[in-house]
């Protein structure tokens, strides 16, 4: 007999959202593995002890993280997804008859919470991961990429002139001060290289696609801003298209893949110049876990002498591949470090003479020979026609560059870049498709800081829920062969 399903919409019905969610769920787990009850004491000083009660901390702090475990980067596509999971509303401790809170609720305390607050929880949940073993200290790998901001490239405006003087009003008194557009400050030699290389592009007969256009023109950070988020930039990566776009810098323990730090940088400097504060967080981070890191991998973006020296000065192995035109040895010179001076294939002597620092500000060093000794030189000719002496530049940093190279070429260097390969960019690739971090759904950098850090909280949240249910499995495999083992020397002994 064919049977059929009526179905009757009843206001009354017995429902415990208890007994619908396993015991296995993600969500009825993450809500007994970590103890939120700490964020009360966080966020009491910035709530008022009168007026209507706002919405419960314990709840946004859940809500955003659910955004970020389903990949959701909109507020009101999380609220309405939310609405409809009974595993997610046990866990934010909502009934099925419950309204949630407004998505403008959730962005207006997004708003209100300092990045602080949300650097608690993240250390909260790395401690948890301390605790069982998953991070080791020793070796840290470093990377960065960007990430979209919520602006669009093409509402960007160009900067104003700088004023150097108060406008004033007809009666002579000044005017008050009023929203405009940011003074351009970059120096004169760079906005003329900008447009030389507009001119070469509109010019040429083969580039990118509309640059021969009338009103073609050539962004920049220096010459252009963005009215909607100030603090986004204009950049560029390899294969990508130009755009708005923050840096996530990041650093992972290598033992397990751990995220242990996470910061949001602007997308307009190199690399290498975040890496200074990166490495105060992170090894404040570590110590208040009594971890030590000794060794530190990165790509080439990170190659500064200012780094290597810093690193050095704490005891840390860099293991950073040396970048740009930078070799060890100069050809036909040779270098005696007792003395810091080179000597050249004729036998004279170039001595340090001066300090110097180049366009970028980089420090370095000059070494040059006496005149008397170039002129008279039967290799002149050919090493320095057309000018009185010989010269030589070199980095202020060239031991940390030289010790860093030998590093680099060593068995061990190409060992640790296969590891970084292994571990910092199958993070940023899980981040960037699965938790949410492809575009930022806020506005200015702090703003960003607060997201990068719930969606790094979000993965290790991931990482402890996967290794205890690993450690709960090879525990439960391992038990019958003890107990076997037991019974076997009882029955030998009693034998």
């Amino acid at each position: 007999m064919q049977g059929r399903k009526d179905f009757t919409d009843k206001v009354v019905t017995r429902f415990r959202l208890s007994e619908r969610v396993p015991a296995h769920n993600l969500y009825r787990r993450l809500a007994e593995l970590v103890d939120w009850t700490f964020l009360y004491q966080e966020t009491r000083a910035l709530y008022s002890h009168t007026g209507q009660p706002s919405l419960d901390p314990v709840v946004f702090f859940k809500l955003v993280l659910v955004g970020r475990l389903e990949n959701l980067v909109s507020d009101r596509r999380l609220v309405e997804h939310c609405a409809l999971r009974l595993d997610i509303l046990f866990f934010l401790g909502y009934e099925v008859d419950e309204e949630l809170p407004w998505h403008s609720t959730v962005s207006r305390t997004r708003q209100l919470f300092p990045a602080a607050v949300f650097e608690r929880l993240f250390d909260h949940v790395f401690a948890q991961c301390v605790a069982q073993g998953l991070v080791a200290g020793d070796i840290q790998a470093v990377d960065s990429a960007p990430v979209k901001a919520n602006a669009s490239l093409e509402a960007v405006l160009e900067k104003g002139k700088p004023s150097t003087s108060a406008p004033f009003l007809a009666t002579g008194e000044p005017t008050q001060p009023t929203a405009a557009a940011p003074a351009v400050t970059a120096p004169a030699h760079q906005l003329r290289q900008l447009a030389t290389r507009q001119r070469q592009r509109q010019g040429a007969p083969t580039g990118a696609l509309g640059a021969q256009h009338e009103q073609a023109r050539l962004l920049s950070n220096k010459t252009h801003y963005s009215p909607t988020d100030p603090d986004a930039r204009i950049s560029i990566k390899p294969g990508k298209a130009r755009a708005l776009n923050y840096l996530c810098s990041l650093a992972v323990d290598t033992a397990k893949g751990v995220i242990s730090h996470v910061q949001a940088d602007l997308a307009d400097s190199r690399d290498s110049l975040h890496l200074p504060r990166l490495l105060t967080g992170l090894q404040q981070r570590l110590r208040s876990q009594q971890l030590r890191m000794q060794e530190l991998l990165a790509d080439a973006g990170y190659a500064n002498g200012t780094n290597y020296a810093l690193l050095e000065a704490q005891q840390v192995t860099a293991w950073i591949p040396v970048f740009g035109r930078y070799k060890a040895a100069i050809e036909g010179f040779t270098y005696r470090p007792s003395t810091d001076d080179y000597t050249c294939a004729a036998g004279k002597v170039l001595s340090f003479r001066k300090y110097d620092t180049s366009a970028d500000g980089t420090g370095l060093k000059i070494y040059w020979a006496t005149c008397s000794d170039c002129q008279q030189c039967p290799l002149k000719p050919t090493c320095v026609p057309g000018a009185k002496r010989k010269q030589l530049t070199r980095t202020l940093y060239d031991e940390p560059y030289r010790r860093a190279w030998q590093r680099q070429q060593s068995r061990r260097g190409q060992h640790m870049r296969r590891v970084r390969q292994g571990t910092v960019e199958p993070v940023f690739g899980n981040l960037l498709h699965h938790y949410g971090l492809r575009r930022m759904n806020v506005r200015g950098q702090a703003g960003a800081h607060k997201t990068m850090l719930l969606t790094a909280v979000a993965y290790n949240l991931k990482k402890l829920l996967k290794y205890r249910l690993n450690r709960q499995v090879s525990l439960a495999m391992a038990l019958p062969q003890s107990l076997l083992a037991a019974a076997r020397r009882s029955y030998s002994s009693t034998a």
